[in-house]
């Protein structure tokens, strides 16, 4: 958890902490065995400021048919008033009722969301109270900043002494990190009994309503052994992840905490963000000997409500589609648990909150009502079925011809090519999954054998495919068949017998940082989505180009769009485009901005 007035040193500070006071490892045997709620559904999705009515129906609606494992969503609990999104994140009681709904609404989601095969987490507040001084929460509870009535008084907080006020100032000290407050936030005294069983009997009533795990928010600032003293109180088995940022130098490093559960792993967010932005995905092959938290132990992520908005990470209006292709990588790649973020389109604004009352709205394969709805994008979801697909395979045949351009296999169930470049690559790839035909997962979906997306055919170990500039393809698996109209037969992923390479080539004049992408009504286009359009590579400026695999004898729609270095949008003027895709071969189609 970060607040919007955080001195910019702390936005480089972690989150996670030890103490001398731990106890054998013996008596935490109710804390998680396993890093994942189920062995076949471990993707976590981060619903960002849904209400709890609006989650229960997602549940239901998409993200249990999709295969979701679990849903993280934000702190129930009575938080300050304020409509901006960290108010959740300052806590006034341990009342079940918040901006996202009251406890009968909460029982309600978490219930929708098991009948729907998913299981939920809970974002929770262990660190602190509230960061201001006086006041009453959403749900009426009046307080001040060291007495919340019936809950916590002044000896049940850390004052540590500093001049002036409590906050926490060198990082290098590890009494300081763990006993003074952040940003002003009462500290709780979590090396105390009674603090501890309050923080646990909370956790209980939680899991009293069903819920199936638990993010440990700051986590840093709270020492280790104080956690898995708190969390062997906590009755039964549950997942836990604790937010950690490492810190070069600092006293407290994220491997203390493996022993209580997942730890997130920001490095790998910012490999991701460097890799993608132009350093090389080539070097991605192995994360497990780069002195990271082991794969087993680590929740990952390409970025989460914090770091979209402070800049550590790619986020959905990074440039070149790389917030894209890095989730596809994300959740392709066997390291660690991934969590995707659903959140929504005002995050320039790092205070803003939730749009639309709160209430999560999705329309198709994207979001509405301001909302981005990232879990429904044809990609992600796509590669959710191939994660659960896949399991825990190994990387096989990973070949990487040049530093923007890697494939990969995971055993015999799967296979992924990932193109950062701004160039189409067409390659015969090597793979083990066994001959037939296969639904590309990043294009479209699979359903009842027919793909509403490209194909691919494996034959004799291999494949041929064109992997467009800026994207990826993926097959695997638990998604057979071949394209609709196509008869059943067989093809490869590009400029086979069932898909033509399309080359779109846009004139269109730009400022630097500006961008040009193509967006139409066919799911290789995006399916009319601004953010899963298809990027032009500016090698040729002014003419822009890209080459997309599209099946063959399709009609459709289509636009060119502009994307301003503030992310905004700019759609070329009506009417839209209309295109007949030949039947074999390649096509190139050329045209001027308007």
């Amino acid at each position: 958890m970060r607040l919007p007035w955080y001195p910019p040193a702390l936005f480089a500070i972690g989150t996670l902490v030890q103490c001398a006071n731990s106890i054998p490892q013996s008596s935490a045997g109710t804390l998680l065995s396993s890093r994942a709620p189920s062995e076949n559904k471990s993707v976590i999705i981060q619903m960002f400021e849904w209400t709890w009515d609006s989650v229960a129906a997602e549940c239901t609606n998409f993200i249990g048919p999709a295969g979701y494992g679990f849903v993280q969503v934000s702190p129930p609990a009575e938080h300050i008033q304020g409509s901006q999104w960290w108010t959740d994140y300052q806590p006034v009681s341990y009342t079940l009722t918040s901006k996202r709904g009251n406890r009968s609404q909460f029982a309600n989601m978490v219930s929708a969301c098991h009948a729907a095969g998913v299981k939920v987490i809970a974002d929770t507040i262990f660190n602190h109270m509230a960061g201001v001084e006086s006041g009453s929460g959403v749900g009426g509870s009046s307080f001040t900043h060291y007495n919340y009535p019936g809950i916590y008084q002044t000896q049940d907080f850390h004052h540590c002494g500093l001049e002036p006020g409590d906050d926490i100032v060198n990082y290098g000290n590890r009494a300081e990190v763990q006993t003074c407050e952040l940003v002003n936030l009462a500290d709780l005294a979590t090396d105390t009994e009674y603090v501890r069983g309050r923080l646990a009997a909370y956790a209980n009533d939680l899991r009293s309503l069903g819920i199936d795990g638990f993010r440990l928010d700051a986590a840093k600032h709270i020492a280790s052994g104080d956690l898995t003293n708190i969390l062997s109180r906590v009755s039964g088995t549950f997942y836990v992840t604790q937010e950690v940022i490492f810190g070069a130098g600092e006293a407290v490093q994220p491997s203390e905490y493996i022993a209580n559960g997942d730890v997130q792993e920001f490095r790998y967010t910012s490999e991701l963000k460097n890799a993608f932005s132009g350093g090389g995905i080539s070097s991605l092959q192995d994360l497990e000997n780069r002195g990271w938290v082991a794969g087993t132990n680590a929740n990952v992520f390409v970025t989460n409500h914090d770091t979209e908005r402070n800049g550590a990470s790619l986020n959905a209006n990074s440039p070149s589609n790389t917030y894209v292709t890095a989730t596809i990588f994300s959740l392709a790649h066997p390291y660690g648990t991934p969590t995707i973020l659903s959140s929504f389109t005002g995050f320039t604004n790092t205070d803003a909150g939730a749009p639309n009352g709160g209430t999560g709205t999705c329309s198709g394969t994207g979001g509405a009502n301001g909302w981005l709805c990232q879990h429904r994008w044809v990609a992600f979801a796509g590669m959710v079925g191939f994660r659960n697909t896949v399991g825990s395979a190994g990387i096989t045949n990973w070949v990487s011809p040049q530093s923007q351009q890697i494939a990969f296999g995971r055993g015999s169930a799967g296979f992924v090519a990932i193109n950062n470049a701004d160039s189409s690559w067409t390659a015969t790839f090597a793979t083990s999954i066994p001959a037939g035909a296969y639904c590309d997962v990043i294009s479209g979906s699979a359903n009842s054998g027919t793909c509403s997306g490209s194909s691919i055919t494996v034959s004799g170990g291999a494949f041929s495919a064109t992997v467009p500039a800026r994207s990826a393809i993926a097959i695997h698996t638990g998604a057979l068949g071949t394209e609709s109209g196509n008869g059943g037969g067989g093809g490869g992923g590009g400029g086979g017998s069932q898909t033509v390479a399309v080359t779109f080539e846009e004139t269109a004049t730009t400022t630097f940082g500006e961008n040009i992408y193509v967006v139409g009504a066919i799911p290789q286009l995006g399916t009319w989505a601004p953010e899963s359009a298809i990027l032009l590579s500016a090698d040729t400026y002014p003419v822009w180009r890209v080459t997309v695999n599209i099946p063959g004898s399709t009609t459709f729609q289509y636009k060119f769009i502009r994307k301003e270095t503030d992310g905004s949008v700019v759609w070329e003027s009506d009417p839209n485009r209309q295109l007949t895709v030949g039947g074999s071969g390649t096509q190139t189609v050329s045209s001027s901005w308007r």
